[in-house]
């Protein structure tokens, strides 16, 4: 039973996705939440599935996202794939931004504490080298 369990989606995230979809007066049974875990569970594992054996046939250890799309196509659900597809983009798009702005904030902070170091001392600091390294290009 307990190896059952953890190979379930938790049933409280289950309710409170489908409660979303429904009218605030709706009400869910519990066997309405439970039959919706087990297919949500069992579609998981056979994209994850189908994901894993192209992984294993190109000797790969890691599965990404794009294994997952790939999957979907695969078994017919196109519809699925290019949603996900969709996703996936705007999910890297917004990490490329959020570490650009962070190293932005990085740099301005530098920058801050440099400047207060030059007006204490009435002589300029020396600045550290910003500019961007080749690895940092990858997520420009």
């Amino acid at each position: 039973m307990v190896d059952e369990q953890n190979r379930t989606l938790p049933i409280a995230n289950v309710g409170r996705i489908m409660k979303q979809i429904l009218p605030p007066s709706a009400k869910l049974s519990l066997e309405a939440k439970q039959r919706m875990q087990e297919c949500a569970t069992e579609f998981i594992s056979f994209v994850t599935s189908e994901a894993s054996d192209k992984c294993h046939k190109e000797n790969r250890r890691t599965m990404t996202g794009d294994d997952i799309c790939r999957a979907l196509s695969a078994l017919g659900l196109d519809n699925y794939a290019g949603a996900i597809v969709r996703y996936l983009h705007k999910y890297r798009e917004a990490e490329r931004e959020r570490i650009i702005a962070s190293q932005n904030k990085a740099t301005s902070s530098s920058r801050d504490e440099d400047i207060e170091e030059s007006d204490q001392s009435g002589q300029p600091s020396h600045q550290a080298d910003q500019t961007p390294t080749p690895l940092m290009n990858i997520f420009i």
